[in-house]
């Protein structure tokens, strides 16, 4: 861990000095705990002060506010997120650091779920009831895009969310058409919400250090859904992604008809990365309303 400098100390709400997590504390904590990151969890914990009171800071984090976190790790983020005056949910899939994060969270306003993130079945229900909830998390780098989908499809009181993520990710979550890195995760995302590259992070704030550079990533829910109909547009687009470098009226002959084209005002020389959400829904429309499939039958999930 060396070059990686250890989180100060920081205050809480009552002015109380707390000891936040660094490097030498997480060293001594994993140790004490038995515990060796695994590749195969995605686990790389985040030693740095600035980057967990960039995350903290660039979320918003405001007292009284309930916020979810997804891997939490050793807790750093935890903790500095708590005393920001949060009322949190961490969950963490690895059992070896459920321990780790009660001794280091036993006098905050933090509840630990020991449990796998991706399923959502097994602690949507900790959120139900009135009101809104952010998302702030060191997202695993394995389970990011599905999960951020999942939770846009099916989590409306989750509002706002911060994560860190791979920076490849990130890009291809927050790009525009016509951008390179245009694809079916950023129409996801975008029949849901608005995203942001708020900043970049470079490998070394993190223990073991990661192979790529990470991105924080903001993505803010619109008051309402970007369409109507978006599980027909998305398998449409997910049709027409799977031979992105081809037009439009090649890749979609046998679902698209010309007619449905020229209704959705859509160019049938167009290629997949061309069309915004609205493209997209007005397309499925018209091949609806003219007698063709929207797509190729399968449930809307997401790819890559």
């Amino acid at each position: 861990m060396a070059g990686v400098r250890p989180l100060p100390a920081s205050r809480g709400l009552n002015g109380t000095v707390r000891v936040a997590l660094g490097a030498a504390a997480v060293a001594e904590l994993l140790r004490r705990h038995d515990v060796r990151p695994r590749r195969s969890l995605g686990q790389h914990f985040v030693v740095d002060p600035n980057t967990v009171m960039r995350i903290v800071r660039l979320a918003g984090v405001e007292p009284g506010e309930r916020v979810l976190e997804i891997g939490a790790g050793c807790g750093a983020l935890t903790v500095a997120l708590a005393d920001a005056g949060a009322a949190v949910v961490a969950i963490e899939i690895d059992g070896r650091l459920v321990g780790a994060l009660g001794e280091v969270c036993a006098d905050r306003s933090v509840e630990v779920l020991h449990t796998d993130a991706t399923d959502i079945a097994s602690w949507a229900p900790r959120l139900e009831g009135d009101g809104r909830w952010k998302l702030v998390a060191n997202l695993p780098y394995n389970v990011a895009t599905p999960l951020l989908a999942d939770i846009l499809d099916g989590l409306p009181q989750i509002t706002a969310m911060l994560v860190m993520v791979q920076e490849e990710v990130a890009q291809r979550l927050a790009a525009a058409p016509g951008h390179p890195a245009y694809g079916l995760p950023s129409l996801k995302v975008a029949c849901w919400a608005r995203a942001e590259i708020l900043g970049r992070v470079p490998p070394t704030v993190f223990w073991p250090r990661p192979s790529v550079s990470s991105a924080l990533l903001g993505v803010n829910r619109l008051p309402e859904p970007a369409a109507d109909n978006i599980d027909d547009l998305y398998r449409l687009a997910r049709r027409a992604f799977n031979q992105r470098r081809k037009m439009l009226r090649a890749s979609l002959r046998d679902v698209v008809t010309p007619g449905a084209f020229a209704a959705a005002g859509v160019d049938p020389a167009a290629r997949p990365g061309d069309l915004a959400v609205e493209d997209w829904s007005r397309l499925a429309a018209a091949a609806g309303a003219l007698g063709r499939p929207a797509g190729d039958g399968r449930a809307p999930g997401i790819a890559t």
